[in-house]
């Protein structure tokens, strides 16, 4: 079925639609699937669109990018299936490494995953050969390159396992979170957490990043600040609709 422009779900079922797809495809794991849904929830909350903290964390993210010595974007399924030319844009931008790093990992995944994004344009691929582990991830998640997200000083983790944004963290790494739930172990142990959808993330911090570049490092960034504002958003979201339902 051929879903029209005027659709007001038109950009959300278009997004479903890659996904379902890239899952046919054997790039994304079922479990990337549910992750989506729980992070559309969230989205209806924020309206849809890019909030103010995210905008201000997305600023950020984009400083501390520019100015890392090792800067590295560690990439999975779902975020290779929705942007993969926004991923390209921003590693040139900075530039910085593309890594793919996946939970549920297979080489057939890792390989399909690479080729791909290759195809809209990423260039230099980490991760199909790993030669380090992050200290305290038992799982697959754990296997990455010395060259890209073990040595890394900062690292951009879009969508991630909130164990691993835990052990990066403890291996003293600036780590910046993309997380439509601000509420989850990743938003909270992230140094940046930008509370965005992730095609609209991505883009913003590349546009920033063209500001930004050649400038001085923009003003220190309270996370945790930035996150109760940005709950408080929501919160406020869920009032005006239980006011809509009136008092019956």
């Amino acid at each position: 079925m051929t879903v029209p422009k005027s659709h007001p779900r038109y950009e959300s079922l278009m997004k479903r639609d890659k996904l379902i797809q890239a899952y046919k495809d054997g790039m994304v794991a079922e479990a990337g699937m549910i992750a989506h849904g729980r992070g559309e929830a969230f989205d209806y909350l924020l309206g849809e669109c890019t909030i103010p903290e995210a905008e201000e964390a997305e600023m950020a993210a984009a400083s501390l990018l520019l100015h890392a010595e090792n800067p590295v974007i560690s990439v999975n399924g779902n975020v290779a299936a929705l942007c993969p030319e926004a991923l390209a844009e921003l590693s040139k931008a900075i530039p910085a490494k593309l890594e793919v790093n996946l939970f549920y990992r297979t080489d057939k995944r890792m390989k399909m995953l690479v080729k791909f994004l290759e195809a809209h344009g990423a260039e230099d691929i980490l991760g199909l050969e790993p030669d380090a582990r992050i200290p305290g991830i038992e799982h697959d998640r754990g296997l990455c390159t010395r060259e890209g997200i073990f040595t890394a000083d900062v690292i951009l983790v879009p969508l991630e396992d909130g164990d691993r944004a835990q052990a990066l963290r403890k291996m003293g790494k600036t780590t910046i979170v993309i997380d439509l739930n601000p509420l989850s172990r990743s938003a909270r142990a992230a140094s940046v957490t930008i509370v965005d959808e992730v095609t609209r993330a991505i883009p913003n911090i590349t546009e920033n990043v063209g500001i930004l570049k050649g400038q001085p490092p923009v003003g220190k960034f309270d996370n945790d600040a930035n996150l109760r504002r940005a709950i408080d958003r929501i919160c406020h979201s869920l009032f005006e609709l239980r006011c809509a339902f009136g008092n019956g």
